[in-house]
């Protein structure tokens, strides 16, 4: 991602390490110079002042005095003189270099700087001491030297090096740089790894947040810690739930407002239909009840074997028309949209399993060879209970008809915003001239089979009401070894 937060988090820290290098660097070019000079001046002073209580609470001539010079100059790297002048002549007292003479001589030429030594002598007794920066030009090196008086009037003078100030600056930068370079490694390093814990959470809600605007509502956030993230992912869910369900009911609403304009124009059509092919149907039934019942009242049967065939014929017929019935009240309230439709999104791919489940073992009995793959979860909009219906019927219809190679064969095709469920058997193929009608209620283009499993003629009816119901559609394709039945569901992930 072009503005990811990894790259942005990485930026950031390495801008700030770069930056806190650069003011280093900055700063020590500015004043690393003048604080090394400060720091030098502080410690002659300390050690002008150590030496003073030293030489006033012992004298020059002692051990414990001797012993804080030779400790002095060895800590602080100080070259240390003190002497005594009587008559303009000095006499060495106490030194910690192997050529007192070169401090001697540096000492008169401080003194004889202003060419007037006693105001200078008079001025020390003043103001105790002075320091200054020389340069020796023989050996080209800088010294800062504290000279002066002590309290006992002898003369001190003590001299330390002053190391390259600049070259100790470029040093010091050049060191600086090198672990810039390597703290800007390892803070990309831990950035890197830090942003990916911090951003990992983000890109699943980020995710979650997608499937959420295509209407999937099955990934949930796992929230493992009480942080922001985590507050935020919990209340993602519950956006979540209350989205599918409120999704759903608007989907159901649409859907019943789409059918409404169209169900109340063919209400009457559908009433005068209905008690013309019921009177139709109805009238095989009860005339086999009718004259079967006359022959058992009129005892034209002798043998009790022939009075139960008569009995087990009305029986068988009642039964017929009982489900016919039954059928046609369940198309009725289709039709006249007395049923509600509940639309919710459910995986018909554990639909279709469940019912060829249920119909293997009749398949087994009947000799037929089911054919059926699909592994992956199949999600639909539809009401489930009238999908079940549809695809039962479909499979009932082929069950019966199946012949030849007896083989049946159920496919669920994804489309790119719906699924076809499809359903073939070998056989027979319909005629042409009877495809558009076989959706009737009533029409059966083979009567005598039809009636031979005792099939209605309603079963497709009921099939075309669903899908109708769903604003779906449905057809049947006549191949060259058989007849595949299909209809099509919902799968938009949008209203």
């Amino acid at each position: 991602m072009k503005y990811s937060l990894t790259r942005q988090m990485a930026f950031v820290i390495s801008a700030l390490v770069v930056g806190t290098l650069l003011l280093s660097g900055l700063v020590n070019s500015l004043f690393l110079e003048p604080y090394y000079m400060q720091t030098k001046k502080e410690i002659l002073v300390q050690g002008y002042e150590e030496l003073n209580t030293y030489l006033e609470k012992y004298g020059v001539s002692d051990d414990k005095t001797r012993v804080e010079v030779d400790k002095l100059s060895s800590e602080s790297n100080i070259a240390i003189l003190i002497m005594q002048t009587v008559a303009g002549t000095e006499t060495v007292l106490i030194t910690t270099t192997a050529d007192p003479e070169r401090l001697v001589a540096q000492f008169r030429a401080l003194l004889f700087q202003e060419n007037d030594r006693q105001a200078v002598l008079d001025e020390l007794q003043k103001k105790s001491y002075r320091i200054d920066q020389v340069r020796d030009l023989r050996l080209d090196a800088d010294y800062m030297i504290l000279w002066g008086m002590m309290s006992d009037g002898n003369l001190i003078l003590l001299r330390t090096p002053l190391a390259g100030i600049k070259e100790s600056v470029k040093v010091a930068n050049t060191f600086m740089f090198y672990v810039g370079a390597v703290a800007i490694l390892l803070s990309l390093l831990v950035v890197r790894i830090a942003a990916q814990k911090i951003t990992q959470p983000v890109k699943k809600l980020t995710n979650i947040a997608r499937k959420m605007s295509n209407l999937d509502f099955e990934s949930k956030y796992e929230s493992r810690h009480k942080n922001e993230l985590d507050i935020l992912g919990e209340h993602m869910n519950l956006m979540s739930e209350e989205l599918e369900k409120n999704i759903s009911e608007l989907k159901s609403a649409n859907n019943e407002l789409s059918l409404d304009n169209e169900r109340r124009l063919n209400v009457e059509r559908m009433r005068t239909e209905f008690v013309s092919n019921v009177s139709h149907e109805l009238k095989t039934p009860i005339a086999l009840i009718r004259g079967y019942a006359e022959g058992l009242q009129d005892c034209i049967m002798e043998d009790e074997e022939s009075r139960k065939l008569y009995c087990d014929v009305i029986i068988n017929e009642a039964k017929k028309m009982n489900d016919m019935v039954q059928k046609l009240l369940t198309l009725n309230e289709l039709e006249q949209g007395n049923q509600g439709i509940v639309m919710e999104r459910f995986n018909l791919e554990e639909l279709v399993k469940s019912i060829l489940g249920v119909s293997t073992l009749l398949m087994e009995q009947e000799n037929i060879n089911l054919y059926y793959e699909q592994t992956e979860p199949c999600f639909v909009w539809a009401d489930e209970f009238k999908v079940e219906e549809a695809f039962t019927n479909y499979l009932n219809n082929a069950i019966h008809h199946v012949s030849g190679e007896r083989n049946i064969e159920v496919k669920l095709k994804k489309y790119e915003h719906r699924v076809r469920v499809s359903v073939f058997n070998t056989g027979m193929n319909i005629p042409e001239e009877d495809i558009d009608r076989i959706w009737e209620k009533f029409y059966k283009v083979d009567k005598a089979r039809t009636r031979a499993y005792g099939g209605s003629g309603v079963g497709l009816s009921i099939v075309k009401a669903i899908m109708d119901s769903f604003n779906q559609n449905c057809g049947v394709i006549n191949y060259s070894d058989g007849v595949e039945f299909w209809f099509e569901l919902d799968a938009k992930e949008s209203v």
